[in-house]
């Protein structure tokens, strides 16, 4: 096998990347970026792969640090809203005022908690209504033809292509009253009066896995494509059925894909705040809607930025251990 550099098509793909490489390089971050892994040491592969995640290691850095130091602010009416922790006279520090009072203040009033439970079933439940939904449409498209594949995938993706804002709106229309799913049952006879679906638990789920359904759908097709179709052959030919062979073969080779698609679908829905704002009842407890009332309502930045810590801390805790706990099946299954 020849290499890819070799021959004009690959002194192309050459002269390309290094034209690119030279374009980059006129640019003063990634310049500054580069002086810096130099000095560090870090440089060819490594390089290449620190740059990316420096930015985005910075990108999530700042606007944490940020937040966490409005945390342990004191309210204040001014703008901005909070008092700094550190107070200088001069070019002296005269005081380092950490409070601690707002993390106690989501333990002792029961509003947040019930909040963050709320969040977490309303996100539970709809993660599994997803898995449930999007696991028979994902095994179909792995297994149909490479046309209707692409076909299938494209319908898949086709909804990220229409504002989000706007798609959650067009369930206003279909879940109301006088709507189109009220007035289609009626003319079929199915009800004899409207059901009052909007503004209720059932049209936050509905909004909620129409809208995060591909994100379970893709995850879970990527892993049951890569899938060895001779192991289902074997079990087939040692006379097993097929729903045995589902459970004993498919599902758990498919474990990394739920996984995987179902904290895609979990994480962004527990802090949702459109869909229960838009479809929801006004009285409707979710952590998203506390985090909005806290900022722009009463402008208690620091209760809203711990609510904020707290709800990472919530979501970042159970991730580590289940990936530290397949990490261990990993190395235990090559053993």
């Amino acid at each position: 096998m020849s290499d890819k550099s070799e021959g004009p098509q690959g002194q192309r793909y050459s002269a390309g990347a290094q034209l690119i490489l030279r374009v980059l390089q006129q640019f003063p971050p990634y310049r500054w970026t580069q002086a810096r892994l130099l000095k560090w040491g870090i440089r060819g592969r490594s390089g290449v792969v620190a740059i990316p995640y420096f930015w985005l290691l910075l990108f999530f850095l700042v606007p944490f640090i940020i937040v966490l130091k409005i945390a342990f602010s004191q309210t204040q009416i001014a703008m901005p809203p909070y008092q700094p922790l550190l107070h200088w006279s001069g070019d002296k520090l005269v005081e380092f005022r950490l409070n601690l009072a707002n993390f106690m203040f989501l333990v002792e009033d029961n509003l947040y908690w019930q909040a963050y439970l709320n969040s977490m079933k309303v996100a539970g439940i709809s993660t599994l209504l997803c898995l449930l939904v999007g696991y028979p449409i994902a095994y179909s498209i792995a297994r149909a033809t490479s046309t209707t594949r692409n076909v299938l995938l494209m319908m898949v993706i086709l909804p990220f292509w229409t504002s989000f804002l706007l798609r959650v709106y067009a369930w206003i229309g279909i879940l109301k009253n006088n709507g189109f799913l009220n007035n289609f049952l009626m003319w079929l006879g199915v009800i004899d009066e409207p059901i009052v679906m909007l503004q209720t638990d059932f049209a936050i789920y509905v909004g909620i896995v129409y809208s995060y359904l591909p994100f379970m759908i893709l995850p879970l097709y990527s892993n049951l494509e890569k899938m060895d179709l001779t192991l289902l052959e074997a079990a087939q030919d040692l006379g097993c059925r097929p729903w045995k062979a589902f459970l004993k073969i498919t599902l758990p080779l498919s474990m990394p894909g739920v996984v995987a698609g179902s904290m895609l679908v979990f994480i962004p829905a527990i802090g949702e705040f459109v869909i229960p704002a838009l479809l929801g009842a006004p009285d409707s407890l979710m952590i998203g809607k506390v985090l909005w009332t806290e900022f722009f309502s009463n402008r208690d930045w620091p209760v809203a930025s711990a609510v904020a810590i707290a709800l990472l801390a919530l979501l970042v805790i159970p991730i580590m251990l289940l990936q530290r706990a397949q990490g261990a099946e990993a190395k235990g299954a090559h053993r």
